[in-house]
């Protein structure tokens, strides 16, 4: 059995100043009037594409204690094929995909994946939406650098 071990403590807390901006940034995200469970679920979304092991234990448990089904839960990871989720999550999903792998493709976030975002969150709120799917591969990319062990957060 592998040993998991964080390579460093989490820069977000050891390097002064940078916890607190993090919040202050996911505190205004949270303002763009986008329903919080479809922030959890396309931070949970991006996380499994990123292989973040942290970030998917607590979302997921973020989701369960908000009282988010399992069907949902686990079939987050294949949401297009998966009758679960509304259009409007579906757009936020596909959105969140899209800005996440940026270089699967030479026209990283196509205009039928925005515009129909654009047709379920109004402009304040993809703004929202856009903040956060840049915050969680900000956190993402910090703890699969560090390798932090899922679990070690506790919320």
């Amino acid at each position: 059995m592998t040993t998991l071990e964080a390579r460093m403590a989490n820069p977000a807390v050891s390097v002064p100043d940078v916890l607190p901006a993090l919040f202050v940034i996911g505190g205004a995200a949270t303002k763009g009037n986008v329903p919080a469970r479809t922030i959890d679920l396309i931070h949970l979304r991006v996380s499994q594409i990123n292989g973040c092991s942290v970030c998917v234990d607590m979302h997921a448990k973020d989701l369960k204690k908000a009282g988010e089904t399992d069907a949902r839960l686990f079939a987050v990871a294949a949401w297009r094929e998966a009758p679960y989720f509304t259009d409007a999550e579906r757009a936020a999903l596909a959105l969140a995909e899209a800005a996440t792998r940026l270089s699967d493709r030479s026209d990283a976030v196509p205009d039928d994946i925005w515009n129909e975002a654009a047709r379920h969150y109004d402009e304040p709120a993809l703004g929202a939406l856009v903040v956060s799917i840049a915050l969680i591969n900000f956190w993402n990319r910090i703890n699969v650098t560090t390798r932090q062990i899922a679990g070690s957060v506790e919320r």
